[in-house]
């Protein structure tokens, strides 16, 4: 008992500091923590099967004997109980040792897992993070255009083959069916319904009922305008249970509004039929789209894919890579830098092998006991807020705490000439299940005039954002206005300007970072202010110069 109360105190400090923030899903480097404790859980599951496997194997032996013994005893009673042994041993059997049995049956051996079960599970994810990794399933779905059939198996592009993967249930899709029905999603709902329900009709067994599936899905496919599917679904379940009432109520609605609609096409004759008919198929196209729909989302979702503008030879031939000593800068002038031009307006370039293997492993490191769901400045209420657009955790680091992150903010200046100590400390980023950062400006605005004003330190003039992992699918660096998408390549830095030289916002540096579809994505950044770039980077009166 001493041990378990040990093991107990020291799986309490154990998860203290992974779990202090929750939302899990928004971080799966935070989500590694989670594997470890089911590993834990496992083996304290198994330690308490062991123990009632040795009850049970008391209780066996003690059963097999008195078997054997009753089996003698009974075809001469006399006889046996004749003997004085066999007669005491009886009295003290009856009297002492089905006593002793009976503790032992009656002995709890769960406690030790009941109690390390108590302990971590408040530091399980809770409802909050199995709908947020659920919707980000769905959000990996629109945006790589991947069928409900591939999501279920698992067979996603970029997928290590050396992963273990075990593909979704009945069960696992009905669940994202239903998080998809309780936000009014329809079309979500349909598409994991009709899975759940292809997976139930294959011969997968299940706890959930066709019945329950179908009507889920009668409904969702109604509520999509879709009558005469949601009437078949129905007289599907009706066939199952014919005693459903909500489906005998929805038969007849579903079939007098088929009948109304009939006998409207035929007295407003073809040409209207032709409109109705376009109506729905627009209506058809316009489906899965959410209900915040941004302007570009369309675009920006095709460069996530690749779909993004291919460059015109002309502009191409002016893109090249070299070697960069930044203006013979002492530290490059023997071993330059490697630059690459991204893109040419904006002007984004990549600098490859900036950090180290080892410098990233101290940052991971020093990052992820205080990562914190990643926040993004409302306008309205002028504080930091969460957002389902943005879906990361990140953590500051300052140049005080470690040599490594001193060494970076001086290696940040020294090859981008630009004065980083009016710059915002390192953020180091962890992005989620689908991890995810929509469209948006690092710089502020001409109608959010107070936006650093705080700092006293200007407008952000740059940014600088360092890859610390390669992303074997997604998770882009996508530019929406200009059509232009950059790989995240680890220790790789690419750097832009979000101002002009005149200090007037480019407007062309609307950015975002693509749902990551596989892998683990960690990013860090430096904004560089304008403050103290007074004459490394002089100012035009030209607006756009």
């Amino acid at each position: 008992m001493a041990l378990r109360g040990v093991w107990c105190v020291l799986l309490t400090c154990l998860f203290y500091t992974s779990s202090a923030d929750k939302d899990f899903f928004t971080s799966i480097g935070q989500m590694t923590d989670l594997l470890y404790t089911e590993k834990d859980l496992v083996t304290s599951l198994k330690d308490y099967i062991r123990a009632e496997e040795s009850k049970l194997e008391q209780v066996k032996k003690w059963a097999q004997k008195l078997d054997v013994l009753s089996a003698t005893a009974i075809q001469d009673p006399e006889g046996f109980l004749g003997h004085p042994v066999n007669a005491f041993k009886l009295m003290k059997r009856l009297n002492t040792e089905w006593g002793e049995l009976e503790s032992l049956v009656l002995k709890d051996v769960s406690d030790g897992f009941i109690s390390n079960l108590t302990i971590q599970r408040q530091y399980f994810p809770n409802d909050d993070d199995q709908t947020g990794a659920a919707k980000a399933l769905m959000r990996l779905q629109d945006t790589y255009r991947l069928d409900t059939q591939t999501i279920s198996t698992g067979e996603l592009p970029g997928t290590n083959t050396d992963v273990t993967m075990s593909p979704m249930t009945v069960e696992d899709c009905f669940e994202l069916g239903k998080i998809a029905y309780s936000d009014a999603d329809y079309y979500h709902t349909e598409l994991w319904m009709e899975q759940a329900l292809k997976q139930l009709d294959g011969g997968e067994e299940s706890t959930v009922d066709m019945v329950t599936i179908l009507d889920y899905l009668s409904y969702s496919i109604y509520q999509q305008g879709e009558l005469e599917r949601a009437l078949d679904y129905t007289k599907r379940l009706l066939k199952l249970d014919s005693a459903h009432q909500r489906a005998n109520g929805n038969l007849k609605y579903f079939e007098y509004q088929l009948a109304k609609q009939k006998k409207v096409e035929v007295e407003e004759g073809l040409k209207e039929k032709e409109k109705r008919e376009r109506e729905k198929r627009e209506a058809s196209d316009k489906k899965g789209r959410p209900a915040d729909y941004l302007p570009e989302r369309r675009k920006y979702e095709q460069l996530c894919r690749g779909e993004g503008i291919k460059m015109t030879p002309r502009r191409q031939s002016r893109m090249f890579c070299r070697y960069s000593d930044n203006n013979r800068h002492p530290l490059y002038v023997l071993g330059p830098v490697k630059q690459e031009d991204e893109w040419d307006r904006p002007r984004i370039i990549r600098y490859h092998d900036v950090l180290s293997n080892s410098e990233i492993e101290k940052v991971k490191e020093l990052a992820k006991p205080r990562l914190r769901r990643a926040t993004v400045h409302d306008p309205q209420t002028g504080k930091l807020t969460t957002a389902h657009y943005r879906v990361s955790k990140s953590a500051w680091l300052t140049a005080y705490e470690d040599p490594v992150v001193d060494k970076i903010n001086q290696r940040i200046e020294d090859i981008t000439g630009l004065n980083v100590k009016t710059a915002e400390e390192l953020q180091v980023a962890n992005y989620g299940v689908g991890g995810q950062y929509e469209p948006h400006f690092d710089f502020g605005r001409k109608d959010e005039p107070d936006a650093f004003k705080e700092l006293g330190t200007g407008n952000r003039i740059a940014t600088w954002l360092i890859y610390m992992s390669d992303v074997p699918s997604g998770g882009a660096t996508v530019f929406t206005d200009v059509g232009a998408a950059v790989w995240p390549k680890k220790g790789s830095a690419v750097f832009w300007y979000n101002l002009f030289a005149s200090g007037e916002g480019d407007y062309s540096t609307r950015h975002a970072a693509c749902p990551v579809l596989v892998g683990n994505k960690w990013v860090s950044n430096k904004w560089i202010h304008e403050r103290g770039q007074e004459f490394r980077r002089r100012c035009t009166l030209d607006e756009s110069d």
